[in-house]
């Protein structure tokens, strides 16, 4: 399993791309088996809990999806540049929100106190991992990102998976999920491991700022895409809200099915490849039309696959739900190309789209299942129109900051020829 931190050719990167594409299929296929066990296994309202505790660690952990970018751009632009310091503070902070926003998820969305702490215990395990993924994404390391990404998938649904197979309540399944996602750390720190020294270059150190950017680009895309299922638990019944959970599991396959692009390209746009935008933006595109299709000429089975029988009428309502995950895939490909720019306030349309889908869904819209489900995809298909249209603009560098944005790709090196991936 050796590989350089060259950037890979053509042949060499559709066996990366490949090895990446089957880690990411493997996770998306574990964290969609997680529900559709849930709603077999759990009553109603224990899957509206899971359900709604999935989406607050996917929110709460999107501090690592923006610690993985930050230092996937970093080590881009710097190989083996030191990243230890700015990703312990970052998980710091993830799990310091966490327990100041304790009352708040107790109160507002009827949790226990135990579910909580297993939020937070889960949250910190899930930034803990980004590090790891990002110095391997950043130095196109990807046939060992591909088992790394498959490590993190085990630890973080393996678990809870097992859990409900064996007849665990909800309680039960959300600690073995927080425990398994710990012991998986050290497997993958071993996958992880240089293949050179961490560079000492001062001016290379990675800045906490440039987390914060791409962690709050991060954080306000994730909640813009899961705030119509908070929204679902809070306003709707325990029984339509269970239902709209399993709507989601449509929108977050069609949300995540094309992100191995965006895995390979951030890289590449990090070093001044802009070009990769346009394509990446396209492919992501032709992916969700054709995931559209495929769930209007079988929402049926869609919702019977993911929920049981007892969901099957709900079909009609598949292409709507995929189509919301699709425009937020392309959301995300842009944010993406925005944070490898240096773009200044890359989260800025995210945050008023996230307020708008507020207004809409608490004032606006009825308290219905149609009535959120119209609101986050009319939300999201204006957010991508302002996303897909504006493009990144880089921020002026800093004095003496070789971290900040590149200048044009011209005066960039160019990687060298990526030894054979194993």
């Amino acid at each position: 399993m050796t590989e350089t931190t060259a950037g890979p050719g053509a042949s060499r990167l559709g066996t990366a791309g490949a090895a990446v594409a089957v880690a990411a299929m493997a996770t998306n296929g574990l964290a969609y088996l997680l529900p559709m066990l849930g709603a077999r296994y759990l009553p109603v309202e224990e899957l509206s809990v899971l359900a709604t505790t999935l989406a607050l660690v996917a929110i709460a952990g999107v501090a690592g999806v923006g610690l993985q970018m930050a230092v996937a751009v970093h080590r881009a632009r710097h190989p083996g540049a030191p990243t230890h310091r700015v990703s312990l503070v970052t998980t710091a902070v993830a799990g310091g929100a966490v327990v100041v926003a304790a009352p708040l998820m107790i109160t507002g969305l009827r949790l226990s106190s135990t579910v909580v702490a297993l939020v937070a215990g889960t949250t910190v395990a899930v930034v803990l991992a980004a590090r790891w993924l990002g110095e391997l994404q950043g130095e196109q390391r990807f046939v060992r990102l591909a088992w790394a990404m498959g490590v993190v998938a085990l630890g973080r649904y393996g678990g809870m998976i097992v859990a409900l197979v064996l007849g665990a309540d909800v309680v039960v399944t959300l600690l073995a999920g927080m425990l398994t996602a710990w012991l998986v750390l050290p497997a993958l720190a071993w996958i992880a491991r240089p293949d050179r020294p961490a560079g000492n270059d001062v001016a290379a150190t990675m800045r906490i700022r440039q987390v914060a950017s791409a962690g709050t680009a991060a954080l306000a895309m994730l909640a813009v895409s899961y705030a119509d299922l908070i929204f679902a638990r809070q306003l709707l019944s325990p029984a339509d809200s269970g239902a709209y959970a399993v709507g989601t599991v449509l929108t977050k396959g069609a949300l995540w099915a094309p992100q191995v692009i965006v895995v390979l390209a951030l890289p590449r746009l990090a070093v001044g490849d802009n070009r990769v935008r346009t394509v990446v933006l396209a492919i992501v595109a032709g992916c969700g039309v054709v995931l559209v299709a495929a769930s209007a000429l079988a929402g049926g089975f869609a919702f019977r696959l993911v929920g049981g029988e007892d969901y099957t009428s709900l079909g009609r309502y598949a292409p709507f739900f995929a189509a919301t995950g699709a425009l937020y895939a392309l959301i995300f490909a842009a944010v993406n190309a925005k944070i490898a720019a240096g773009a200044r306030w890359p989260s800025a349309p995210l945050w008023v789209a996230a307020a708008v889908l507020a207004v809409l869904t608490t004032t606006v819209a009825p308290r219905t299942f149609q009535g959120i489900m119209w609101c986050a995809l009319a939300t999201a298909a204006g957010t991508a129109l302002v996303m897909v249209f504006s493009p990144p603009r880089a921020s002026r560098p800093a004095a003496g900051d070789r971290s900040s944005p590149p200048g044009p790709a011209a005066a960039l090196p160019r990687p060298a020829p990526a030894a054979p991936p194993g």
